[in-house]
């Protein structure tokens, strides 16, 4: 079942009274479950894909569907709840609120949340057991910036579980780190998507990308292929995904 579907996606901006056909025609779904990464050359959209189909951004014409309801037909109120409730968002700059504790951050989502039911003291414990699963309860009392790089981004994969969402989103979560830690990350969306939870990223890393099941690669904001990771070998993935990333240009 799809819990994604994009049809005919446009976006488009006007700058000095100059229009900027960011995203055209776009047409993809995601099922339920699945792991797709999205790639393309600088200024292709994937950013801006990322964002018009979560409902961070407005869409120009076309329809989102999200778990069947279209996100264009929502008021702004149900479209924050629904980003709240149901979607999980990392991002490459660790946006945390630095007056908070590393802890704090992440259960701040579940403390806004009309639909998550649990008690105050569940959703701290739900906050803690996320940061062992993740292998970082001994930073939970530090401040933001007493952390590593690795550390926070994982901290922001914990804010993003805090609420079950079915989806999480995620851009460039490994761009800011190193590759030890970009390995760890990935280990993490790894394993929540095994556990059930759709993942679709924007990454210019082909290592990431390898790691997904599908690979959506992007050209002047049209999807121009469509590649699906069958191979199991780590090495033989990131060799045959190269290969057809130098076919499309990349």
């Amino acid at each position: 079942m799809a819990i994604l579907e994009v049809k005919d996606l446009c976006k488009t901006y006007i700058t000095n009274k100059r229009q900027n056909n960011v995203l055209r025609n776009v047409n993809f779904s995601v099922s339920e479950g699945e792991m797709v990464a999205v790639m393309g050359p600088s200024g292709s959209g994937k950013s801006t894909l990322l964002y018009t189909v979560s409902g961070m951004d407005s869409m120009t014409s076309g329809e989102v569907f999200f778990s069947g309801k279209s996100i264009s037909k929502l008021r702004e109120k149900e479209l924050a709840e629904l980003r709240l409730d149901e979607m999980g968002f990392i991002f490459q700059q660790m946006y945390m609120l630095k007056n908070l504790s590393v802890l704090d951050n992440i259960i701040l989502p579940a403390r806004q949340s009309k639909a998550n039911t649990l008690s105050p003291k569940e959703k701290l414990e739900r906050g803690k057991e996320l940061m062992r699963k993740l292998g970082i309860i001994e930073i939970a009392d530090n401040d933001i910036n007493e952390v590593s790089g690795g550390q926070l981004q994982r901290a922001c994969i914990c804010r993003s579980m805090i609420n079950n969402p079915k989806i999480i989103f995620a851009d460039e979560p490994t761009g800011a780190l190193n590759r030890a830690s970009s390995d760890e990350v990935m280990d993490e969306l790894c394993k929540i998507n095994g556990n059930g939870t759709t993942v679709m990223l924007v990454t210019h890393d082909a290592k990431v990308a390898a790691r997904c099941g599908r690979v959506l690669f992007i050209v002047d904001g049209n999807i121009k292929g469509e590649y699906n990771n069958t191979e199991t070998d780590p090495r033989k993935r990131d060799r045959a995904l190269n290969n057809w990333l130098m076919e499309m240009g990349f």
